[in-house]
């Protein structure tokens, strides 16, 4: 008969509290953003957040930013779209010869419209995923191919003008139904835009609370409460100073709604769903993806239909903003869109990347143009500026890999 030693029981070991601490590959994006608004608003003259500029850059840059929620998943996963340009092109032609041409009420032409870019990202997506052809040869296929389809539908001419509500939607804003308010030195704002902001802000503070408790449910580190309210209030004053502004000037843009609903949704799948899960696994590590039974082909197929439905809804707005469908349509929106995941956060190698980091990264890109363009700069100057911060951007990103790996 043996008996066992009773072994004394290991010290337990003492958490570290939770120190302060800023991820500088997840908020320098949003550091950088602060500071050239900042510094535009001071070469402007403070001109860059006035009420009407603030909605200028929205609704003059709104098909960029829903472009760049489709390449940001394309990106992640490990692709390139350089079509979604003339997918807009094409997708708008078709939109024209529907509503103007024929007719057609504009819901069903709009979801027609959608149908025929799900039908082109199924296309490419098909190449790829299951022919194998890498996606920056079928994309560039594409860009050629649909930009000749678009001078074949439009007759190498423009078709408008569009719908009402097509041109509502794409510059258009809410009415203020329950009238304005009286906001002292700033003037009156729409009630129904201020309560919309109080209602985002609440959104986001119970989604970060919830994003707390769960934390702190598996024993993960967290910030401190204080500094964590001080995060939220920041965000919270960030939120209502852009409605307000807004409010301000004609209310909600119309297409803002729309972004706020595509981020919200596509935040949600890449974050959360077991979809957005793949898609990162995809981009991650392809093989490790493919021993873990991730369907890779079909995850790859969807991204390139939903850059296809996307990039159309991009063309029905943007055609809707000019009141016109034109076979110049969407030049180079595809280097725009993938400038903005780059400078949001997007890996040159896949696998990491936000919704929102797109999005801040198309917002700055706008303000670079915006800005530049309120101080009088040369078209040749913006491109300059674009072009060195998007290398700036990717330099960052491989520089903090490597701090982070040493």
């Amino acid at each position: 008969m043996t008996t066992t030693e009773a072994r004394p029981a290991a010290p337990p070991v003492e958490r570290s509290k939770r120190r302060i601490s800023i991820n500088p590959r997840q908020s320098g994006i949003y550091v950088a953003f602060a500071l050239i608004v900042v510094l535009f608003e001071v070469l402007t003259g403070g001109a860059l957040l006035e009420p009407q500029n603030i909605s200028n850059i929205i609704v003059q840059n709104s098909y960029v930013l829903i472009l760049a929620i489709g390449m940001i998943l394309v990106i992640i996963s490990g692709h390139i779209d350089l079509s979604a340009g003339s997918v807009v092109a094409m997708t708008g032609a078709v939109s024209a010869v529907l509503m103007v041409n024929s007719q057609m009420p504009w819901f069903w032409a709009v979801l027609i419209t959608l149908a025929v870019g799900a039908v082109i990202g199924a296309w490419q997506g098909y190449w790829v995923a299951y022919f194998g052809i890498p996606a920056f040869i079928v994309t560039l296929a594409g860009m050629l191919a649909f930009r000749a389809l678009t001078l074949t539908v439009l007759g190498n001419q423009g078709i408008g003008p569009f719908p009402d509500a097509i041109r509502t939607l794409s510059n258009g804003f809410t009415d203020g139904y329950l009238g304005n308010i009286g906001l002292g030195p700033l003037g009156g704002a729409d009630l129904v835009s201020l309560l919309a902001g109080v209602a985002a802000v609440a959104g986001i503070v119970f989604t970060q609370w919830r994003k707390r408790m769960g934390r702190l449910g598996y024993g993960q580190d967290v910030d401190p409460f204080a500094v964590f309210v001080l995060k939220l209030a920041g965000i919270a004053v960030l939120v209502m100073a852009l409605v307000v502004q807004l409010a301000r000037f004609k209310n909600l843009p119309w297409v803002l709604i729309l972004l706020a609903a595509l981020v919200l949704g596509y935040s949600l799948v890449a974050g959360k769903s077991v979809f957005g899960r793949h898609i990162y696994a995809v981009g991650g590590n392809l093989q490790a993806a493919t021993l873990s039974g991730v369907k890779v082909k079909q995850v790859t197929f969807w991204i390139f239909v939903n850059m296809g439905v996307l990039a159309a809804l991009a063309g029905v707005i943007f055609a809707g903003r000019l009141n016109q469908a034109g076979p110049t349509a969407g030049v180079n929106f595809e280097l725009d869109a993938i400038a903005a995941a780059f400078i949001g956060g997007a890996a040159v190698q896949g696998g990491v990347g936000k919704v929102v980091g797109a999005i801040t990264g198309g917002l700055i890109m706008a303000v670079i143009n915006n800005g530049m363009s309120l101080i009088g700069a040369p078209s040749e100057r913006v491109m300059l500026v674009k072009g060195v911060v998007l290398l700036a951007a990717v330099a960052y990103d491989i520089w903090t890999k490597r701090r982070a790996a040493s």
